[in-house]
């Protein structure tokens, strides 16, 4: 039998929910910078301040839907690594990677809300960063179990570099040579820069075999931070 306070929990899950669908609505439509609670309050038939007592403002709702996104990717990112099975590293890299860019282009929108430009007035909260990270702890597992099974190819770092890339290894990729560190920052952005160019059109004219470019290029970057081919 269901208790008053299960029916009201359920409302309350499916009113969070509906407002977050009709918000990337119009994150479609319009754009985040344009996102209104009264807008989306009006177009579910609920008074603002109906929709107050479940954000209390834009960036609360703009700080639900980033989670969500991250939270996405992260599950597409994990999915397929636990797809790839016993594949080499450099393999399960590249299907990482490869999930990585379906998850964006079909959800351009949400790509753009986390990779785009930034929202004018809007600073992300801490609270996302443990869903921001999802993607870079599922590479830096592949990297640390073939660093720990087989070691990992390394290039060298200038020596101004030396104490910048030691702080990153510890803070970042603790018990993961300062090298590779280095060398997973640069691909992490790269990765996110092949992503979206595509996403907003910039390889219009210039790659047509999209599938094959990004395949290769996902694999250059595995070559990058040290994995190798079998």
């Amino acid at each position: 039998m269901t208790t008053p306070q299960g029916a009201r929990a359920r409302a309350r899950m499916e009113v969070t929910a509906a407002i977050k669908d009709e918000a990337r609505r119009q994150l479609a439509a319009e754009g985040a910078a344009k996102l209104s609670l009264r807008a989306v309050a009006r177009e579910l038939g609920m008074v603002s301040s109906a929709l107050y007592r479940y954000f209390p403002s834009r960036d609360d709702l703009l700080t639900a839907l980033i989670i969500d996104a991250y939270d996405s990717l992260g599950e597409a990112a994990e999915a397929a690594r636990a797809a790839a099975g016993d594949v080499a590293p450099a393999q399960r890299w590249v299907a990482v990677c490869e999930a990585v860019r379906r998850w964006a282009l079909a959800h351009p929108h949400e790509y753009a809300l986390i990779y785009g430009s930034p929202v004018p007035g809007y600073s992300a909260p801490e609270t996302t960063i443990p869903s921001a990270a999802r993607v870079a702890l599922v590479l830096i597992g592949i990297l640390r179990e073939a660093f720990e099974r087989r070691g990992l190819a390394r290039t060298p770092v200038p020596a101004e570099l030396a104490p910048e890339a030691r702080r990153m290894a510890d803070e970042l990729v603790p018990g993961l040579p300062p090298e590779v560190a280095v060398a997973m920052a640069a691909a992490w952005a790269q990765l996110f820069g092949l992503v979206g160019f595509e996403v907003f059109g910039q390889f219009k004219g210039v790659v047509e075999d999209r599938d094959r470019f990004f395949r290769h290029a996902a694999a250059q970057l595995a070559h990058e931070v040290g994995l190798v081919f079998p």
